[in-house]
């Protein structure tokens, strides 16, 4: 099956875990079979392979994002970069024409879309593969799944099948409700609408066309930042006279939340924390290399990471969001698709910043103009290139590189770096690419 999963937005609501540079689905707060550690990206990806170990999995995301897809999933799945943000119609449509046009996946076949972060077992994807059996028997344009309502929720948008049926034919959309007409709904078999659609490759494709004027993937691309934004309800699933909906009443959990994560974590501490027999329903998630003593807690959440400190009541934790936009502070901790970079401190003239890095894997060869870097390695061995020259580093070994220096470094074992920018200003946006040979 082809399956393009939608990974987007900064998951603010999970502050000071989550950023504009780590979204929520990059967290890692659940176990795998053999107990590690691993996030909901890593999560969506064993579950749909373990159904369908043929499946091909193509992540539609932002480029904030592709360095830590690409660090968790060690490049097992296709990534189609959006050169900017236009919502989920371009989103979708882009991803479309990267199977097409890249991967070479023929018109006739099926398509699904999920989004990345749900909270799921196996029978979610076990119900997606069928949504994509659905559109190869050509009974609809558009196949949907829709979640059996758990309770009248104002969350989600909701779909009104013409019956109670598995399957039935879509007779209308509502938006977001209060409670009150939420509760209608449900007496009229309503499901929530998951953002969860399959096709026909072709029929996107064709839809692609009508409405915008492109050639191919690489012309869609460069063309990309022109493009509506309109999400791919409104564009295309509304519009839509051919579509039905498949019932799911499995477990589904949106956890968009602390409160909801809260739910479905492993363990309640993970990190250095501790809580005393009085605290109740609290869980601590703590990053920093600092404990957290917890006493008479009840029904909150601790959280804390280099980018601050969250002590809420998980109820009112879901509504966070516009005091964490008030706060404008750079992401502390960031994956890189060759490892991790961690802020240990910042201050005006300088940065301290550990890197560490997998075995085998290289940084772009890259210049700064006005910043000069001090390393220094602190565990494992590996090789810097600098303006062309090759030199081993080993533990204890300092290497100074001056602004405007191109430089890379190659892991040659796990290798960790204490990394001390230096310069009137230090900032991200400083950086040059290059070409590089370095092997």
């Amino acid at each position: 099956m082809n399956i393009i999963l939608l990974s987007g937005g900064s998951g603010k609501r999970l502050w000071p875990l989550s950023n504009d540079v780590r979204s929520k689905q990059f967290i890692k707060l659940f176990k795998d079979d053999a107990g590690n550690y691993e996030s909901m990206v890593q999560r969506v990806y064993r579950q749909v392979t373990s159904v369908d170990s043929e499946a091909k999995i193509t992540i539609a995301t932002s480029k904030s994002q592709a360095s830590a897809i690409k660090n968790q999933l060690e490049g097992k799945a296709s990534i189609c970069v959006e050169p900017c943000r236009r919502d989920t119609f371009p989103a979708i449509l882009l991803a479309a024409a990267y199977l097409h046009d890249e991967l070479g996946v023929c018109e006739s076949e099926a398509v699904v879309v999920c989004p990345v972060d749900p909270y799921v077992d196996n029978t979610y994807y076990e119900g997606v593969e069928k949504l994509g059996e659905l559109v190869e028997s050509g009974t609809a344009n558009l196949t949907l799944m829709g979640i059996e309502p758990t309770y009248p929720s104002e969350k989600y948008g909701y779909i009104i099948p013409k019956n109670s049926e598995p399957i039935s034919i879509v007779k209308e959309f509502k938006e977001k409700p209060d409670t009150e007409t939420a509760k209608k709904y449900l007496e009229k078999k309503a499901l929530w609408n998951a953002g969860v659609f399959a096709f026909k490759l072709g029929y996107l494709l064709e839809k692609a066309h009508s409405m915008a004027e492109f050639t191919d993937y690489r012309d869609l691309y460069s063309k990309y930042e022109s493009l509506t934004k309109i999400s791919f309800d409104y564009a295309v699933v509304e519009k839509e006279p051919s579509i039905q909906v498949m019932r799911y009443n499995g477990d589904w959990k949106d956890v968009g939340t602390w409160n909801m994560m809260a739910e479905v974590m492993a363990d309640d501490i993970k990190g250095k924390g501790i809580m005393d027999d009085t605290c109740s329903n609290t869980q601590i998630v703590n990053e920093l290399n600092i404990p957290i003593i917890a006493m008479g807690c009840k029904d909150m959440v601790i959280a804390a990471s280099g980018d601050g400190i969250l002590v809420s009541d998980k109820e009112r934790s879901g509504y966070m969001k516009p005091y964490v936009e008030k706060i404008s502070t750079d992401a502390m901790y960031a994956e890189k698709s060759w490892g991790t970079y961690t802020v240990v401190d910042a201050q005006p003239g300088s940065m301290t910043v550990k890197i560490s890095m997998r075995a085998g894997e290289q940084m772009s060869y890259h210049s700064h103009d006005y910043r000069d870097e001090v390393w220094t390695v602190v565990s494992g061995c590996g090789r810097a290139l600098v303006d062309g020259m090759e030199q081993v580093l080993r533990v204890g070994d300092v290497l100074t590189i001056a602004a405007g220096c191109k430089h890379t470094m190659v892991a040659d074992s796990n290798l960790d770096i204490v990394e001390v920018q230096i310069g009137e200003t230090i900032s991200a946006e400083d950086k040059k690419k290059y070409e590089t040979t370095a092997e």
